[in-house]
């Protein structure tokens, strides 16, 4: 099987391989040259992108698994220090043998080729049997409620992430409080403002015309949830697995996805002002689902220069509007998007600026505002506390649990200046 870097390593030198070719064009070259030599730029694009995608799912792959396989060992450390003391005496009298060693020994035994169960380890099952499932019966029935282990909450917030970048801690302006009480802020716009020649013994003027004007912004406290998921006790005692760190890990990430699609899309009444809701008009694209490298341009010139030389400036598109983009060029040819170097960690780049993918900014579209170019930290994202997960007994001692997530939080674009948006007609 291909290894992850093998497959980056392949996509770099197909990158380079679509570099030779493009280079190779020149003025002899024939239409019929130059278009065929196109077509297999685009061609070997392409291919890049379809290996950068599969290294991408397996490095997201081999991450899950481990977080699961540190859930998972967690877990049976908590399980195996609860019934520690009732099983030192076994363990004790039957060679030093535990129970998960005996129940996997018992396993192979079912098997065709495995070896006969020993005396020990028939002992250590007799004696563990029953002690755990009282054991398991006593946490499940336990009165009120309980937090989610300290592990899960860990694994809970890295699954959050990965679901878009506007709850991303470095992509925004991020702004973390305890309490979700109201916010303010007070703002102003003075650019419009000069000063005056001056008469050289002439009185100031003192109408007010010239009076700073200022505004406020405010940031709140939306809360969310995933409404309760009850997990039966019969799940519970019978799975191989940690159920309730499996379940709270899905609804970190239901968390994540709303989080997500309110900070980008949201109306701001009643819910978070998303960015691009917020973002002002820069350019409108002559198409109904199309964009022009003129147009990128375009919108990348909208902003200010002040904003634009600011650390926290990018572009930011879904991965389709993307691959429309990257197959755009100047007037010599050249590509606007820059794939960067993936081994030496150098990102890729749009007309010489970072690119952020959210998959939660519309597609190309008639009326969509489709890419958003600015400083993106000067959209503030509010969050109160952490993400909570939370179990807890049924009230009518239905035998199991619920287990719920909750999220507060808020965002608002501080100026619209710094963020302008392009827009199909």
């Amino acid at each position: 099987m291909t290894t992850i870097t093998e497959m980056r390593e392949q996509a770099a030198n197909v990158v380079a391989e679509a570099r030779s070719l493009l280079d190779a064009i020149s003025d002899k070259s024939t239409p019929e040259q130059r278009t065929e030599a196109e077509q297999a730029v685009d061609k070997a694009l392409d291919e890049a992108a379809t290996l950068e995608a599969r290294a991408e799912r397996l490095t997201k792959l081999e991450d899950a698994e481990k977080r699961a396989e540190q859930v998972a060992e967690a877990a049976e450390r908590r399980a195996r220090d609860e019934k520690r003391p009732q099983y030192d005496a076994a363990d004790s009298a039957n060679g030093g043998m535990d129970y998960r060693t005996a129940f996997h020994g018992w396993l192979r035994s079912k098997t065709e080729d495995g070896e006969p169960l020993t005396a020990e380890a028939r002992s250590v099952l007799r004696a563990g049997f029953g002690k755990l499932e009282a054991r398991a019966q006593t946490t499940a029935n336990a009165a009120g409620g309980y937090s989610i282990p300290e592990e899960m909450m860990g694994e809970i917030t890295r699954s959050m992430l990965a679901f878009g970048p506007m709850y991303d801690p470095g992509v925004t302006r991020e702004i973390v409080t305890s309490g979700g009480n109201p916010m303010p802020w007070p703002t102003v716009d003075d650019t419009a403002s000069t000063a005056s020649a001056h008469t050289e013994g002439a009185t100031l003027t003192d109408d007010g015309g010239k009076d700073v004007t200022f505004g406020t912004k405010q940031l709140d406290a939306f809360a969310f949830d995933t409404e309760w998921l009850r997990i039966s006790k019969e799940l519970m005692d019978d799975s191989f697995l940690a159920v309730e760190a499996l379940i709270g890990s899905l609804l970190g990430e239901r968390l994540g996805r709303i989080a997500n699609l309110q900070l980008t899309t949201g109306s701001g009444s009643s819910t978070p002002n998303g960015i691009v809701t917020a973002s002002g008009l820069g350019v409108t694209a002559a198409g109904a689902a199309a964009v022009t490298a003129d147009e990128v341009i375009d919108l990348q010139h909208s902003v200010d220069p002040a904003y634009r030389g600011a650390p926290g400036v990018a572009y930011m598109m879904n991965d389709s509007t993307l691959k429309a983009v990257r197959k755009l060029k100047d007037g010599d040819g050249n590509y606007l998007w820059q794939m960067g170097n993936i081994q030496g960690g150098i990102p890729a780049t749009l007309n010489g600026s970072r690119l952020i993918i959210n998959q939660q900014v519309p597609d190309l579209g008639t009326g969509n505002k489709f890419m958003l170019f600015g400083d993106m930290q000067k959209y503030f994202v509010r969050k109160v506390g952490q993400p909570l997960i939370g179990a807890i007994s049924d009230k009518d001692f239905w035998p199991g649990v619920g287990v719920a997530g909750y999220i507060r939080f808020d965002g608002e674009l501080s100026d619209v200046a710094a963020v302008k948006h392009l827009i199909n007609a």
